[in-house]
């Protein structure tokens, strides 16, 4: 039980961390991009761009925070129960980790739709003409990308299906734990 307090109390400081880099970017984008316009990095390809997204990703569903607040709650919990649910060996080290940056950029997207009724975006791919989008939506769209290649590639089903049963397997092996 000490364990899983301490991987618990662990995973709060990481998700905190995450949070802080991505709030801090975003204020920096707020505080010098709106005023002073984009900055580019490579001309023709990625520039910092302030934007306020009131949508999801590409703008749809505008203004609907409600929305969204549900949502995110439920998926908040969800993650929890993941993360939870898989047992504390090294095995599942990675998986566990990217949960915690989905987490974040769930986290620190909420943040911007309590605080401002809308996200900052700035990260701008100019070469492809991507939508805006800011570090929380890069922690959510690499971390689930790399989940998706896990349970398809690396996790057998029987390995992943534990996670949903009502009695968590612990696994035994002692040189396996992290």
């Amino acid at each position: 039980m000490k364990k899983i307090m301490l991987y618990t109390f662990e995973a709060i400081l990481f998700v905190a961390a995450l949070v802080g880099i991505d709030q801090y970017t975003k204020y920096y984008a707020a505080t010098t991009l709106k005023e002073n316009g984009p900055v580019v990095l490579i001309k023709n390809v990625l520039e910092l761009s302030y934007t306020e997204n009131r949508g999801a990703a590409f703008g749809i569903l505008q203004n609907k925070q409600t929305f969204f607040f549900i949502i995110a709650v439920v998926f908040f919990i969800i993650a929890a129960f993941v993360f939870y649910r898989l047992p504390f060996i090294k095995k599942y080290l990675l998986f566990r980790i990217l949960v915690l940056f989905i987490l974040a950029g769930g986290i620190g997207n909420m943040i911007d739709r309590t605080l401002n009724k809308y996200v900052v975006d700035f990260i701008f791919v100019k070469a492809i003409n991507f939508p805006v989008f800011n570090v929380a939506d890069c922690y959510v769209t690499i971390s689930a990308v790399i989940l998706a290649i896990l349970i398809l590639f690396v996790y057998k089903d029987d390995e992943l299906s534990g996670m949903f049963s009502i009695k968590r397997k612990m696994v035994a092996d002692k040189d396996e734990r992290v």
